[in-house]
């Protein structure tokens, strides 16, 4: 039997005001239906954002140690269902099971760490220039949170963002990508459960095309918060600043992992498999370019291709399978018009560059991993976010031509460095232009407890997660206490005539 799924609005399950639905299929089968979703429209969304600024208003009293606790609560509840929203979140958006259990255990670690920021959330105490004065600053909820999310990342990134906005007293509608709302949803069954009060996080469901516009521009809105497309993230940033709203953006990346020629060449393959081709290349951290050193890189290239050849694709849930299907036929047309250019460029083509129709996969948006070699630095598919399983191997003189390539781009997300040379590995942390950066590792694996987000076009300067989130969902206050018994006027009064 079909499940469908309402919108989660003011404590309530409700149905979308617009009366219509749309489907959630498996993009490993097509066949399977997953459920029925709410086609939000704008009266949705004002019937949530008010919802959220009424119950803001109550939340932001409730003390901070109070909204720590309900976040450990948070965190409990998604440990006790991690694996049950693992599947789920295989079936609707793809990726292999094991990334999918990592994925909730993202948000259990968000969860634990914002709830710590309960009896945290540090301001300031200062000393005044003037006697018997005394100065602090504190942090004041920014109000109504808008979230817009990917589909890559349907649980990690919705936590980033709800998290520590509703432990800093705010509320949240968030409104998840089209491809991947069963997550969201079960998040909001969390929430619920946790006994968050109603109308503090708020879900619609439907295509950005038509609420979009009415997430950014909505009065009660505070906050944008998003994460996607640099082309999207742009015109939200536009639209927002007509509308003095502020905006946290986090959109694309083209990452590049360096291999120097003393690399430890099993360590730096095991890397580019798990970079170029986890999560079937669809994180907005995955490394897309490898800039290898002249004196390795064809035997870097040639294990590299026969270990991509040996990776077995399939459905996400079947434990033996390392890479699953393109989240949508939408996503594999994209990926496989790249990988045209490519050719079209006059790049090498090594392995891959078609549709994977194997026994299992006949149903699904499955493509072959895929690799590129002579890749010239001015190329398009050196160039542009591909977001799929397609990677461009581009040799090098030097470390130095590597970091120049390296930061040939619009994107500044994430960089990695294979080396055993701590001189190069210290240069390149320094001179690699990206908020990310990796020795020895991947550019793929960041952790909750630090920063993340990227220069150029991947951001407009905020982060998300770590403690530089707080400054995303606060406002600063400070504040004066003047105990004189009389005026004391700063800078004027504060010194001897």
């Amino acid at each position: 039997m079909t499940v469908e799924y309402k919108n989660y609005i003011n404590g309530k399950w409700v149905e979308s005001a617009s009366g219509r639905t749309y489907e959630n299929r498996n993009p490993a089968n097509a066949d399977e239906l997953i459920g029925i979703h709410q086609r939000s429209n704008a009266d949705d969304v004002d019937r949530a954002m008010r919802a959220a600024r009424a119950a803001q208003k109550k939340w932001a009293l409730v003390p901070a140690p109070k909204r720590g606790e309900l976040m450990f609560r948070v965190g409990d509840i998604l440990k006790r269902r991690k694996e049950e929203i693992a599947r789920d979140m295989t079936r609707e958006m793809g990726k292999v099971i094991v990334e999918t259990r990592g994925d909730v255990q993202e948000g259990i670690d968000m969860a634990f760490y914002a709830a710590g920021e309960g009896r945290r959330s540090f301001g300031q105490t200062v000393p005044a220039e003037m006697p018997n004065k005394f100065a602090m600053s504190v942090r004041m909820p920014v109000g109504v949170v808008a979230a817009i999310t990917p589909w890559n990342f349907p649980v990690a990134i919705p936590t980033w963002k709800s998290f520590p906005a509703i432990v800093l007293g705010n509320a949240v509608v968030i409104k998840p990508a089209t491809l991947t709302p069963l997550s969201v949803i079960h998040l909001a069954e969390v929430f619920e459960e946790a006994g968050l009060p109603a109308g503090v996080f708020n879900v619609v469901t439907g295509s950005g095309a038509e609420i979009g516009d009415d997430m950014v521009t909505h009065k009660e809105v505070n906050l944008i918060s998003f994460t996607g497309s640099t082309k999207i993230g742009t015109a939200i940033s536009v639209t927002a600043a007509k509308h003095g709203k502020r905006v946290c953006l986090e959109m694309g990346g083209k990452n590049a992992i360096m291999v120097m020629d003393d690399a430890k060449l099993d360590l730096a393959l095991e890397g580019a498999l798990w970079g170029g081709f986890g999560t079937t290349g669809q994180r907005c951290t995955a490394t897309s370019r490898i800039i290898v050193h002249k004196k390795v890189a064809q035997e870097f290239t040639d294990r590299y291709v026969t270990q991509a050849e040996k990776l077995r694709l399939g459905s996400g849930l079947d434990p033996n399978v390392d890479v699953g299907p393109l989240v949508s036929e939408g996503q594999l047309k994209t990926v496989h018009s790249y990988v045209e250019i490519g050719k079209a460029e006059g790049a090498e083509l090594l392995t891959g560059g078609e549709r994977y129709t194997g026994p299992g996969c006949e149903k699904g948006s499955f493509y072959k991993p895929t690799i590129f070699y002579n890749v010239k630095r001015d190329m398009r598919i050196a160039k542009e976010e591909i977001f799929g399983p397609v990677v461009s191997i581009i040799v090098v003189e030097d470390l130095d031509e590597a970091i120049d390539i390296c930061n040939d781009t619009e994107y500044g997300l994430s960089g990695a460095i294979y080396t055993q040379d701590v001189n190069k590995a210290f240069v390149a942390m320094r001179d690699v232009h990206t908020g990310l950066f990796y020795v020895n590792a991947p550019t793929i694996g960041a952790e909750i407890q630090l920063p993340f987000g990227g220069t150029k076009g991947t951001g407009n300067g905020h982060r998300e997660a770590g403690t530089a989130a707080l400054d995303v969902f606060c406002e600063w206050k400070a504040v004066y206490v003047d105990f004189s018994g009389k005026l004391q006027r700063a800078q004027i009064d504060n010194f001897e005539k």
